[in-house]
């Protein structure tokens, strides 16, 4: 069911496609895979009836979720057309994706994972501190983890740090507590 040149049958490119989770390896012998969930909306994208992207090789495969349940705080996903362990166990590591235009449309002030990565982080005062490579969850609070000139930076995403975040002019402007910069060099 894949298409070639890494679109979907909707002509989305893989690279515009936003990731939702990550299959971390087969569980029990009737085709169920356990995903590492990347969403804040496990019950939506990993919901009976949903549809999630995968890729293989060039081509790019829709699967749908026939059942899911969760286990140890993770769901366990039967998709159709997936029966057996060896099928499972061959989606093992494949990245699960939707497109852009089946995102939820989120309040003001909040933000996608993916709309932060990339984004140059700078201070106040116009000092360049690097760019966010990833975004981490936390408890209690999500860090950015910033590729800087002097290593990674951790950077709460805290509103009294992070006090300009424009995902369309791809900027973050922080507001770093004394030593916060100096204590992740």
């Amino acid at each position: 069911m894949g298409l070639e040149h890494n679109r979907d049958s909707a002509g989305t490119a893989w690279e515009d496609m936003v990731v939702v989770g990550r299959i971390a390896r087969a569980h029990g012998n009737r085709g169920e895979v356990i995903v590492n969930a990347e969403t804040d909306f496990p019950d939506i994208r990993f919901g009976a009836g949903s549809e999630l992207r995968l890729r293989r090789g060039d081509a790019i495969d829709t699967l749908k979720v026939g059942a899911v349940r969760t286990h140890q705080g993770r769901p366990v996903i039967a998709f159709d057309g997936v029966s057996t362990m060896d099928a499972a166990e061959a989606l093992a590591g494949a990245e699960l994706r939707i497109a852009p235009a089946d995102l939820l449309p989120l309040s003001a002030g909040e933000f996608y994972r993916h709309e932060l990565i990339g984004c140059r982080v700078e201070t106040t005062d116009g000092r360049e501190i690097g760019n966010v490579r990833r975004v981490e969850e936390g408890s209690g609070v999500d860090r950015l983890v910033v590729a800087g000139v002097q290593g990674e930076i951790l950077v709460p995403l805290a509103l009294d740090i992070c006090v300009t975040i424009d995902a369309v002019a791809r900027r973050i402007v922080i507001r770093p507590p004394e030593g916060l910069l100096e204590l992740n060099e």
